[in-house]
C-alpha cells in the first residue's frame, strides 16, 4: 500500500510461537528462518513486549545481522499488564527498545484493545505518548491490535482517527463466528479506510490441521497445497489487508508459507468457492448453537461465562484440541471476570431467556466435564 513509505509484501513473520530447544527459544533455527524469509523478499516481523524471549531472540537473529533499513519491526505495548501508572506503561516501550536493539520501531501497537483492557491506554494517555515518539522518530507508524466487537472497534476508531493501522483476528472459520465476528470488525475497518494487519489467520494453528472432512475438500481442489495455505491466502485476498501474520514455529512451516505466498496475486473464484465449502463443512459438525447474545449471562445468579464456555466446547468439538479449548475458555471466561461452567447451580433462569432454546444446564455440565473442570467447594 502506498500509505506507507516502503512496500510490504503480504506475508508477515509472527514471532509469538518461535521454535524452542530445551525450553529456550532456538535462536539458531530462528536465524535460518529469518534468512529464508528475507531471501524470499519478505520484510515484516511482529513481536511484543509480552512474548517471553521473543524480542531478545529477534535482536540476535535479525537486528544484529541485517541492515536496519532492510526490514520492518513491529512490537506492542500491553498497558493492562502489571501497570499501575503511565510510567509503568512507558517503561514497556523502553524495555522493548533495549531488548530488540532496534533503535526505532516501524510499527508500534497498543496491544489487545477491547473490553476491560481498552481504558488503560486512555487512563495512561498512551495515545499521546505514541504520537510523541513518532515525532521523535522512535516510532514510524502507530496503531493497535484488537479483540472485541465491531461496535467497540467503531468507538475506538472514531475516537482515534489518527491511528494508522489496526490488527484484527481474521480467518475463514471466524469470518461468521458470532463470538469473534471477523467479518464484522473487518467491515468496520474498511468503513474507516484504515489498513489492516491480520493475526490468527490459522486460528492458533487449528486451521493448519482441520477435521478430515475439511482436508478432503481442500485436497480435492488442490492436492499440493497445505491446509495452512488456505487460511493465510483467504486473509491475504481481502481488500485493505496490508500484511498477514503467520506464527511460524519451525523451518518447514517457513518453507511452506513461502512456497504459496512468494507469488501470491489473489484467489481465483474457484478457490474462494472451495473455502466456502470448507466453512460449510465445519458448520455441519454438531456444535452448540449459541450466538453469544448473552441474555443468559444477564440473569445468571452465579455470573457464569456461558457463551465463552460454549465457544470453548465448540472449539474442542471441531478440532479435538483440549489445550486450545482451555485457552479460549480462559480468555473468554476467566479474563472477563466470569465463573466456569462447573459452577452452574442448575436454576434454569438462563434457559427461560435463551432465544436459541438451548438446554443450557445440560450443555454447561457437558462443557465442564469436557474441559476437566471441578466445582469449587465453598
Amino acid at each position: 500500500m502506498a500509505y506507507f513509505e516502503q512496500e510490504i509484501r503480504k506475508l508477515g513473520f509472527g514471532l509469538m510461537r518461535l521454535p524452542r530447544k530445551d525450553e529456550a527459544i532456538d535462536v539458531e533455527q530462528v536465524k535460518v528462518m529469518v534468512d529464508k524469509y528475507l531471501e524470499a523478499g519478505f520484510t515484516y516481523f511482529d513481536t511484543a513486549w509480552a512474548y517471553p524471549g521473543s524480542e531478545e531472540a529477534i535482536r540476535e537473529a535479525l537486528v544484529e545481522r541485517y541492515p536496519r533499513e532492510s526490514f520492518q519491526l513491529a512490537t506492542k505495548n500491553a498497558a493492562w499488564i502489571k501497570c499501575e501508572s503511565r510510567e509503568d506503561a512507558i517503561r514497556q516501550f523502553e524495555t522493548s527498545l533495549e531488548r530488540t536493539g532496534a533503535g526505532y520501531f516501524d510499527f508500534y501497537l497498543l496491544h489487545n484493545l477491547g473490553e476491560h483492557r481498552t481504558h488503560f491506554f486512555d487512563d495512561f494517555d498512551m495515545w499521546n505518548f505514541v504520537k510523541e515518539k513518532k515525532a521523535e522518530g522512535k516510532i514510524r507508524h502507530y496503531g493497535f491490535s484488537f479483540h472485541s466487537t465491531p461496535e467497540e472497534l467503531e468507538e475506538i476508531l472514531t475516537a482515534h482517527p489518527d491511528a494508522e493501522f489496526v490488527q484484527l483476528q481474521i480467518n475463514y472459520l471466524d469470518w461468521t463466528d458470532p463470538v469473534i465476528q471477523s467479518r464484522g470488525v473487518y467491515e468496520v475497518a474498511r468503513k474507516h479506510n484504515i489498513p489492516i494487519i491480520v493475526m490468527e489467520p490459522l486460528k492458533g494453528g487449528l486451521l493448519a490441521a482441520p477435521p478430515a472432512s475439511v482436508i478432503k475438500i481442500l485436497k480435492g481442489f488442490a492436492p499440493d497445497l497445505s491446509p495452512a495455505s488456505w487460511g493465510i491466502r483467504f486473509a491475504a485476498d481481502l481488500e485493505g489487508v496490508l500484511v498477514v501474520l503467520s506464527g511460524m514455529s519451525d523451518i518447514s512451516q517457513m518453507e511452506d508459507n513461502l512456497s504459496f505466498m512468494k507469488d501470491f496475486n489473489g484467489l481465483s473464484d474457484g478457490e474462494r468457492a472451495c473455502i466456502e465449502k470448507a466453512r460449510e463443512e465445519l458448520a455441519k459438525i454438531l456444535t452448540i448453537p449459541c450466538t453469544s447474545c448473552d441474555y443468559c449471562a444477564k440473569v445468571c445468579p452465579m455470573e457464569i461465562g456461558i457463551s465463552g464456555s460454549f465457544s470453548a466446547k465448540n472449539l474442542l468439538t471441531l478440532f479435538g484440541n483440549l489445550q486450545k479449548a482451555k485457552e479460549r475458555e480462559g480468555f473468554l471466561v476467566g479474563h472477563a471476570g466470569r465463573k466456569q461452567a462447573a459452577e452452574c447451580i442448575r436454576c434454569g433462569k438462563c434457559e427461560e431467556v435463551c432465544p436459541q432454546h438451548i438446554h443450557i444446564r445440560d450443555e454447561l455440565a457437558a462443557a465442564a466435564e469436557s474441559l476437566g473442570q471441578v466445582k469449587q467447594e465453598k
